[in-house]
């Protein structure tokens, strides 16, 4: 009987024990800057699901500034129905990015528009909050330069990425599955936004499949322009060639689908399609955790020059352009941008009246 009753009551002491347990791992607050595109939402969902994966455990949406931009139909398009379903999943709306950092320890800034990215990262790097930055990262290559600029000055963490980065295609080849990689032919959708560079508003993800079966390394690139076709021809410091095909209309209307082809010394594999963004926000919260982006600064920079170049090869009738050179003129304007936001406020001196 005593021993019974002795189990009995090591079993009751157990049971805080385990409990504890399961509720050890710290639950980082995340905020969000933006509320005009379903991915706002869509990772919200994932992150504050409880029957959510392990690899999703850990943090919490908490906190969300309801910003959008009037000039880019699409922002005003989402807004309202995007700010629903924030409210819809109990998550509070602040009415400032200030307010916002308050309340969280890591930021999701998911502003469709690019063009304000600077400005909405500005507080958050300020604060040391690290920060998801979603695409495009800016809305001109001066811009994504100045983000990563500021980011660097405060030493905050930034990571920047399309979901086709880590589609399981994508992945798979990245990580060999048909050897030593030669050359690759990525696509997407690519719909022009008059208030980005052409391949910044959808171009983005056919790029960001480009280089992350390539690799970086892009030396310059060539375009060909058409009313419903453009076709980026990179060439790489070691000679292998990458292209993107951004489609705007074919036969059926809008062009969609992602994909490619990518040529590797074990053979030849499509790269498939959009595999969702869970794979994305497992990659978020990774490093939201380790505080290590997966891509780095100077990669991301790479593709937004690539784009860029793209661009002024367009201006060029089609002659190459070098990224080194697109980059530079960036670095010197993003540079003067960052000594003139960081400078300190001058005092005006009041004029004495006589």
């Amino acid at each position: 009987m005593i021993r019974f009753l002795t189990s009995i009551v090591l079993l009751f002491c157990l049971i805080p024990v385990a409990q504890s347990q399961e509720h050890t791992e710290e639950v980082l607050r995340v905020g969000v800057i933006g509320l005009d595109t379903s991915h706002a939402s869509a990772f919200s969902r994932v992150l504050n699901d409880p029957q959510s994966a392990p690899e999703f455990s850990g943090c919490r949406v908490v906190a969300a500034v309801s910003s959008h931009s009037p000039n880019v139909a699409e922002s005003v398009r989402y807004w309202p129905k995007v700010t629903k379903e924030i409210q819809a999943l109990g998550i509070e709306i602040v009415p400032s990015i200030d307010e916002m950092l308050k309340r969280v320890d890591v930021v999701l800034l998911e502003s469709i528009d690019g063009n304000p990215h600077p400005a909405q990262a500005l507080p958050v790097l300020r604060a040391r909050k690290p920060m998801f930055v979603d695409k495009p990262v800016a809305g001109s290559l001066t811009d994504a330069v100045l983000l990563y600029d500021i980011a660097r000055h405060f030493r905050t963490p930034v990571f920047s990425s399309s979901s086709l980065r880590y589609t399981d295609g994508a992945k798979a080849i990245a990580a060999g599955s048909v050897g030593e990689i030669k050359g690759c032919d990525a696509f997407s959708p690519c719909p022009v936004e008059p208030t980005h560079p052409d391949f910044f508003w959808y171009g983005i993800h056919g790029v960001e499949t480009l280089f992350t079966v390539m690799g970086p390394g892009c030396e310059s690139v060539t375009r060909v322009h058409s009313a419903n076709t453009d076709v980026a021809v990179g060439l790489w410091q070691d000679g292998r060639i990458g292209t993107f095909r951004g489609r705007r209309k074919d036969n059926n209307g809008y062009a969609g689908g992602y994909g490619g082809t990518a040529f590797g010394t074990k053979g030849i594999t499509e790269i498939g399609g959009f595999s969702g963004y869970e794979p994305l926000v497992a990659e978020i919260v990774r490093f939201f955790k380790t505080g290590k982006a997966p891509v780095s600064a100077q990669e991301t920079l790479e593709i937004y020059a690539f784009m860029e170049a793209a661009d002024e090869s367009r201006r060029r009738n089609g002659a190459p352009v070098r990224l080194s050179d697109v980059l530079a003129t960036a670095r010197r304007t993003a540079q003067t941008r960052m000594n003139a936001l960081l400078a300190p406020p001058t005092e005006t001196v009041p004029v004495q009246q006589k």
